[in-house]
Order: C-alpha cells, then sequence, then structure tokens
C-alpha cells in the first residue's frame, strides 16, 4: 500500500469518480438521486463545481478512492460565505480515515476562499455519515422527517453545519477556487 494524497480533481477524473458514485445511486438511500448520471453530465457537473469550488481526489498508486467537494449552500448572494461539503469513497475503503483527509483539504481550500460555515445535507438514516460528520465537529442544525422515496422507503434529511471561520464584519470577500493561491 502507498501514500494516501489528496489532489484536486480535473474533468479527466470523472470516469473513476462515476464509478465510486454510482453504487451509491444504484445500491443505496445515501442520495437520493435515482438514475445514474452520464459520464457527460457527470463531467459537466465537475467542470461547474471547478468554476467556484474545490473538489480533491483521494489518491494511491494513482487509483482514486474517494472524493470530495464543495458548492453553494444556497444561491442567493448572503449565503456566499457558507458552502456545502460533500464526500464519497469507495465501498471497500470506508472507515479508514480516507474522509477525513478529504474533508481536511476541502476546509482549508474553503477558508482560503473566505467560507465561514461548512453544511452537510445527510439522507436520513445514515449513522455512518452522521457519526463521520460529528467527528469532524459538525452538529445538527435541522432534521426533516419523510421528504424522499427511494428503494421501497420514506426517508428523511439531517442538515450539519461546522464554523470554520471567525465571522468578522463585515467579512472578507468570496474568492473564487481557481483564483486562490495554491
Amino acid at each position: 500500500m502507498g501514500e494516501i494524497r489528496i489532489r484536486p480533481v480535473t474533468e479527466g477524473d470523472a470516469e473513476e469518480l462515476l464509478a465510486i458514485y454510482a453504487p451509491y445511486v444504484t445500491e443505496t438511500t445515501v442520495t437520493y438521486e435515482y438514475d445514474v448520471p452520464s459520464l457527460e453530465e457527470f463531467r459537466g457537473r465537475i467542470r461547474n463545481t471547478l468554476e467556484r469550488y474545490p473538489y480533491f481526489a483521494a489518491v494511491e498508486d494513482g487509483k482514486i478512492l474517494g472524493y470530495a467537494y464543495a458548492s453553494a449552500f444556497h444561491g442567493r448572494r448572503a449565503y456566499i460565505w457558507s458552502a456545502e461539503a460533500t464526500v464519497y469513497l469507495k465501498m471497500e475503503e470506508r472507515g479508514k480515515g480516507i474522509g477525513k483527509k478529504l474533508y481536511a483539504a476541502l476546509e482549508e481550500a474553503l477558508r482560503q476562499q473566505n467560507v465561514q460555515n461548512v453544511n452537510a445535507c445527510i439522507a436520513y438514516p445514515n449513522p455512518h455519515s452522521i457519526a463521520f460528520h460529528e467527528a469532524m465537529g459538525y452538529h445538527q442544525a435541522g432534521k426533516f422527517t419523510d421528504c424522499a422515496y427511494k428503494l421501497g422507503q420514506w426517508l428523511g434529511m439531517v442538515w450539519m453545519e461546522k464554523s470554520i471561520g471567525e465571522h468578522p464584519d463585515p467579512p472578507k470577500e468570496f474568492i473564487p477556487y481557481p483564483e486562490i493561491e495554491k
């Protein structure tokens, strides 16, 4: 086993990332997406994310083990200092600390962008993801009941949040990811 390295994702990683994501769509209620996106659609998602937010892969011996990215918490201007974080790992790689490394890199990039809060929208029930986020310093901020239906069951949603900044008044301007110093 080699060293796990965290690096920025490129559109060229889309096939490997989609292979990680697809089982979550088809076999779990972790994502509420019903259909696996096409490779071209997934490439577009990566491209759109990288216009403003970080997107990282955990790589070992040239193979991607998982990925994490940030996105807008909400589209309105006043929310620009908050971001939503997402992480997916190969099923067999969960519980090995890879998600923690990805989130650490993601949160550091978001700090450089002047983001103050990171939010996670988690399918409920999902005790593993909730425990992971709690271990990373997130706390539950809200819960919705029976708001989604997938794989023959009604499911809820939990919002968790973490403050990663000091909330200056006024806040420093948000810096799009491509503009931060690497």
